[in-house]
C-alpha cells in the first residue's frame, strides 16, 4: 500500500520558511510569507488554496493548460499572481517548486544567486527564515 502525502496550508508553510531569510506576516487576518519585505506567498482563509507571484503572460499559459490547478479570482485580475489548489497538486515536490519559483521573483539577486537548489530538493541555506512577524 502506498502513502498518500496531504498537501495542506502547512505544508505550503513548512515549504515557504524553509527558504531563505523567508519570514512569515499575517496581513489582510492571513499568512503572507515574504523575502527582504516583498511577499511570494499567501494562504487565503480557506486554506484550500495559496497565492503565488508569476508574471502575467506565464499565468494565461499556466490557467489555459491546467485549469483544474490554477485560476485568478476576478479581483486579482489585474495583478500579477496566481491562485494554486492544493487537492490538484501533484505532490511535495510540485509544491516546493511553485513556492521557490515565486520565492526568486521576489528575493534580491544576491540571495537567488546564492540560493541552489541540487537535485534532492534541498536548497543551500543562506540564511533561515524561521520567524514569524504579527502586524
Amino acid at each position: 500500500m502506498v502513502a498518500v502525502t496531504v498537501i495542506d496550508a502547512e505544508e505550503v508553510r513548512r515549504i515557504a520558511l524553509s527558504l531563505p531569510q523567508t519570514v512569515e506576516k499575517e496581513a489582510w487576518s492571513m499568512p503572507t510569507f515574504r523575502v527582504a519585505g516583498k511577499m511570494f506567498v499567501t494562504v487565503p482563509d480557506d486554506q484550500t488554496s495559496f497565492a503565488v507571484r508569476c508574471p502575467r503572460h506565464e499565468r494565461t499559459e499556466l490557467i489555459a493548460a491546467e485549469p483544474e490547478k490554477f485560476w485568478v479570482p476576478p479581483h486579482e485580475a489585474s495583478s500579477a499572481w496566481v491562485r494554486v489548489r492544493l487537492s490538484a497538486l501533484e505532490d511535495l515536490d510540485e509544491l516546493r517548486d511553485i513556492l521557490v519559483d515565486s520565492w526568486k521573483q521576489a528575493a534580491p539577486d544576491r540571495l537567488v544567486e546564492a540560493f541552489a537548489t541540487p537535485e534532492s530538493g534541498t536548497g543551500t541555506d543562506t540564511g533561515t527564515g524561521t520567524g514569524t512577524e504579527k502586524d
